[in-house]
């Protein structure tokens, strides 16, 4: 359920409504627009409350949200949400772009492809630390010291950094050294982690499970707004279909009807979308062409030898430079900005 009131009453009314809402022990979560405040109401409430808020002074009316996710709604949060991190803006008409390899392998490697990252024009260093694999027997990452290798890798060359974290254990350390915090794909339901990541500030990108419908996606994303964390983006990363020719099925649809559902930002990873170097670049271009706030891209600069075995689908640092110049010349025409020059010399608050 939500309250809905003009943006004319004043915040002393507004904590007085919601102090109302937290007596009957319920959640109350504010969202200021552009030219309404929502006040989205979380847990099980009597009939009669409803009645009683609509004859609260302020209040212009209260509306039941059918839908399971509430805070990820955009009838609670009908503007879009614009997740702000040293300076960079991530959502709204602001094009970010994420890149960097699959894993963390030494520290040599990881601030090269820092330095390549910065100059082409990107704005994340993305890069796995602790890297949850199919088999048993494959690379997991080298761990805490690979945080410490990016962070200061991301430090030196003024690029924010996104790294995964697979354990609610894990979750404390891992915001200590990363500035986003990346649920991957076969997480996307761990409930422990979501609630976990729920309880810090850190910008969590939310990854699609292969198998998980849009609902199921919003209602993870529920856990972490729910835990008190507003800054939460969704990633479209591919889903398993019957198509074997690609590693996943890379679903632009959910560009548009996510963003028609939610107020919160959406990512497209093409990269495991394809699975597939030569199709890594299109899709990247069909994903900005369908309105994707963001994209997180696999960039090594020897895919071919790449400890995870993740090198075929890896851009080279040449080709990763020409795909954000095409970006710049793409992003205006469907309403967004970005300028690679700028990004490049950009220095993080």
């Amino acid at each position: 359920m939500i309250a809905i009131t003009s943006n004319n009453v004043s915040e002393e009314r507004i904590q007085e409504i919601v102090h109302h809402i937290e007596q009957y022990g319920l959640q109350a979560h504010v969202s200021r627009g552009t030219d309404r405040t929502v006040i989205g109401i979380i847990g099980q409430f009597e009939p009669a409350l409803a009645e009683q808020l609509r004859q609260m002074k302020g209040i212009e009316d209260v509306v039941r949200i059918s839908k399971s996710y509430k805070l990820a709604s955009r009838d609670f949060h009908p503007d879009d949400t614009i997740i702000e991190v040293k300076g960079i803006k991530i959502g709204g008409d602001e094009l970010i772009v994420m890149g960097g390899p699959c894993a963390v392998e030494n520290k040599e490697q990881i601030d090269e492809i820092a330095r390549l990252v910065k100059a082409a024009g990107g704005q994340v260093l993305r890069g796995g630390a602790f890297k949850p694999r199919t088999g048993p027997y494959s690379f997991q990452g080298i761990g805490v010291e690979g945080l410490e290798m990016m962070a200061e890798a991301g430090r030196k060359h003024g690029l924010l950094t996104i790294t995964e974290v697979m354990t609610p254990e894990y979750v404390d350390i891992v915001a200590e050294y990363a500035d986003i915090l990346q649920i991957g794909t076969r997480n996307m339901q761990n409930f422990d982690l979501l609630r976990k990541v729920g309880t810090t500030q850190k910008p969590v990108l939310l990854k699609r499970g292969f198998s998980a419908t849009y609902d199921e996606l919003l209602n993870a994303a529920e856990y972490i707004l729910a835990g008190g964390n507003p800054n939460v983006m969704l990633c479209e990363r591919g889903i398993r279909t019957f198509e074997t020719y690609t590693r996943n099925t890379l679903d632009l649809t959910a560009v548009p009807v996510l963003q028609q559902l939610s107020h919160l930002p959406v990512i497209v990873d093409p990269s495991h979308g394809t699975g597939r170097r030569e199709l890594v670049e299109t899709m990247s271009k069909a994903s900005v062409a369908a309105g994707a706030h963001g994209l997180i891209i696999e960039m090594h600069t020897d895919p071919d030898n790449s400890m995870t075995g993740d090198g075929v689908q890896s851009l080279f640092p040449d080709q990763f430079a020409r795909l954000l110049q095409d970006f710049e010349k793409l992003a205006p025409i469907v309403g967004k900005k970005f300028d690679t020059k700028k990004n490049a010399s950009f220095v993080l608050s």
